[in-house]
This record gives structure tokens, C-alpha cells and sequence, in this order.
């Protein structure tokens, strides 16, 4: 019969086990508390540690920054004109270059004008015959007139006489219309731009048959100065839009180049859309720019900056608000030097500093640079020099 108890080797064998399970269980505690001696507790923010964590530091101070509304925009012109020609015929000559700055006026093409020369011609021709018959008829009424009161004629020739007058005086006024007529499509021969701008590509040469009916005409121009921007914001900042043009003064809008770094023009706000596109929430808005060194080209994207005005309230840099579950904080420094997490509501921004709309007060001391080592109630160590901060004064 086996017995219960054990032989002492199996005995002596299962202490050792044990005792080296247990020292690894301690070695992977002591790792784990060493390795995470700041895990977060039920707020989601780690626990305080042991060591001060140095830090650079900023202070919040009463301020004003521009309240801002970026958006990317479309060049486009303030006018294009595609020029056709007015009248059919042969395109005699074109007067410009591809690409050429014109004013409304300059001569572009000219279409042979000798038909129209004779058209005219005729038309004073025919103007002049019946002038002559309307000579002849009014001295025809003179002499009529005169016998009538002596009675040597019959009343009817007097009016026979006096309608063929009238009649010869609605042909004189249809003889001038005709001439008038024949003069303008002479005109037309030369074609003019009808507003300054920028040509673009020529799409006929001299030598071809034109027509008023060419859709796609001789050439296109747009005009550049001044020229206009157009861009969609959020309908949600439709109300603070409104109120800053209600202002008056015009709301200045920068062309920025696509990486957002350069300006290229500034302009203003010119109009706002009257009604919001359901399809993205937005409404178009449309700047105007002089553009007087032609930095805007129609068809170009740009990154638009739109300044609504200035919001003023307790300033800190950028870098200072953090994002977390419990949405935006930043870390404050007490008297003790312990960070301690501070939910915020942040207002206007210019890319460098934001206004703290609710949650610090002027003079509180803010995380800048190594946040990401902080927990609540961390123990901190202020390091001097500049932390870059432009809305804050380093803490000494």
C-alpha cells in the first residue's frame, strides 16, 4: 500500500516551485508598479508619481486676439467676355497677341468693311432720291395752296398734294434709319473689347469666313482687376459673419498660397449668398481683391482668411491646451508646484494663441512643454528660458 505523505526529495522539489513562483510574481509587480506607477485612475488621468517632472510654463494675461475663419477658395474673375463678331465676313486682320492686357476699346480684329462700305453707299443714294421727290412735292403743296384761295384749283388736287408731301416725309425718316443702319454695320467691321482685361488664346486667324453666329467666338477676355474669390464657410458661423459686416468697415479677407504660409492679396468681403446649400451645410461668400501685381490668377485655388473682428478674454498659447475624454484642459501649477488638470472652453484662436473663455483667470500658470509626462498632482519642476510661448510671460 502506497502512502500518503510524500518522499522528502518531491517535497524539497515542490518548496523550490513554489518559492520561485512567488519571487516572479513579486519581480512582476515591482516591473508593472515601476513601469506604470502613473496608470490613470477612474478620471482617466494617471496618479501622481514620485519624481518632478520638469516642465516650462506660461502665464495666462487678459488680451485680444482676431477672431478667424479659414477656408479654401476659387479665383474667379470679376468679368468674362467671349468676343464674337457682329457681323459675317471676311476676317481681314487681328490686331492683338495671345495673352495681351487690353482696355475696353482696343481694336482686336478687323473684318473686311467694303460690302458694308456699298451697303451704306446705297442707302444715301436711295435717301437722296427721295429727298429730292420730297422737294419737288413740298413746292408741288406751295403753288396748290396759292390757287386753292383763288379758286383755280379743286380742294381734292390740294390734298392729293398734301399726302404725297407726308408720304414723302415717312420715306425720308425710313431713308435714315436705313443709312443710320448701314453706318452701324460698317462700324461693326471693327471689333473692339468691350472691357479691360487679360486675352486669352485666339481661336480664329485672319483669313477665314466669321459669323454673329460663332458660338465660339474670337477670343476670351477676362477681367482681373479687380478680381474676386469665392469660398464657403460653416453655416454655423453664418450669425458672427453677419454681425461683423453689420460692423460696417468691410471684413478683410487674405489670399494665402496653398501651403497657407504666404499672402498674396488682401481684399474684402463683397457679398454673402442669400441662402445656405443644404446639400454641405454652408453658404458661398465672395471676396474682391484689387490684384493690381496680378498675384491671382482666374481659376486658382487659395487658402482664404477671413478676420471677423477681435475677441478678448484670458489669453495662453496653443500649445498649452491639451484633448482629452473629458475634452479641452490644460494643466495649471499651483503655489505647491503640482499640475493639476483644468477643463477649459476655448474661443477664438490666431494659429499661436487661443482665448480661454472659461476655466483659468490672468496670472495662472500654464503647462507649455512636457505635458506629455504630467498626471494630476504631479510634482513639477519650472524650468526658466524662453518656453516660446507668445501669449504668456515665462514664470520665473
Amino acid at each position: 500500500m502506497v502512502g500518503s505523505t510524500m518522499r522528502p526529495g518531491a517535497r524539497r522539489l515542490s518548496w523550490i516551485l513554489g518559492t520561485a513562483i512567488v519571487l516572479a510574481g513579486l519581480a512582476v509587480g515591482v516591473w508593472l508598479y515601476k513601469g506604470n506607477g502613473n496608470a490613470g485612475g477612474p478620471s482617466g488621468f494617471p496618479g501622481r508619481g514620485g519624481m518632478s517632472t520638469p516642465v516650462r510654463v506660461a502665464l495666462a494675461q487678459d488680451g485680444a486676439v482676431a477672431r478667424l475663419l479659414d477656408a479654401i477658395g476659387t479665383v474667379t474673375s470679376s468679368g468674362t467676355v467671349t468676343v464674337r463678331p457682329r457681323v459675317d465676313g471676311l476676317l481681314e486682320s487681328v490686331d492683338f497677341q495671345d495673352g495681351q492686357t487690353v482696355r475696353a476699346g482696343d481694336v482686336l480684329a478687323r473684318i473686311d468693311p467694303e460690302p458694308f462700305r456699298i451697303q451704306l453707299d446705297q442707302a444715301q443714294g436711295q435717301q437722296a432720291q427721295h429727298a429730292a421727290q420730297l422737294a419737288n412735292a413740298q413746292r408741288d403743296l406751295e403753288r396748290y395752296e396759292r390757287l386753292f384761295k383763288q379758286d383755280s384749283v379743286a380742294r381734292q388736287q390740294l390734298d392729293t398734294a398734301r399726302a404725297q408731301v407726308l408720304e414723302l416725309q415717312g420715306q425720308a425718316r425710313t431713308d435714315q434709319a436705313a443709312v443710320d443702319d448701314a453706318k452701324r454695320q460698317l462700324g461693326y467691321t471693327r471689333i473692339l473689347a468691350p472691357i479691360d482685361g487679360r486675352l486669352g488664346l485666339r481661336k480664329v486667324d485672319a483669313g477665314n469666313m466669321v459669323s454673329a453666329s460663332d458660338t465660339d467666338g474670337l477670343v476670351v477676355i477676362t477681367r482681373s482687376r479687380p478680381i474676386d474669390v469665392v469660398f464657403a464657410v460653416p453655416q454655423v458661423r453664418l450669425e458672427e459673419l453677419m454681425a461683423g459686416q453689420a460692423a460696417g468697415g468691410g471684413l478683410v479677407v487674405e489670399a494665402r498660397s496653398r501651403e497657407g504660409d504666404r499672402v498674396l492679396a488682401r481684399g474684402v468681403l463683397a457679398a454673402i449668398d442669400n441662402q445656405i446649400d443644404v446639400s454641405t451645410g454652408t453658404v458661398s461668400l465672395k471676396a474682391r481683391f484689387a490684384n493690381e501685381d496680378d498675384a491671382l490668377f482666374p481659376n486658382q485655388f487659395v487658402n482664404v482668411r477671413l478676420y471677423l473682428g477681435q475677441q478678448h478674454g484670458i489669453l495662453v498659447p496653443v500649445r498649452a491646451v491639451q484633448r482629452g475624454s473629458i475634452g479641452a484642459f490644460v494643466y495649471r501649477i499651483d503655489a505647491q508646484q503640482r499640475a493639476h488638470v483644468v477643463p477649459v472652453r476655448t474661443g477664438a484662436s490666431d494659429g499661436e494663441r487661443v482665448i480661454i473663455e472659461d476655466g483659468l483667470q490672468a496670472g495662472d500658470q500654464v503647462v507649455v512643454d512636457g505635458t506629455d509626462r504630467l498626471r494630476e498632482d504631479s510634482p513639477v519642476e519650472i524650468v526658466t528660458g524662453d518656453p516660446q510661448a507668445p501669449a504668456g510671460v515665462p514664470a520665473r
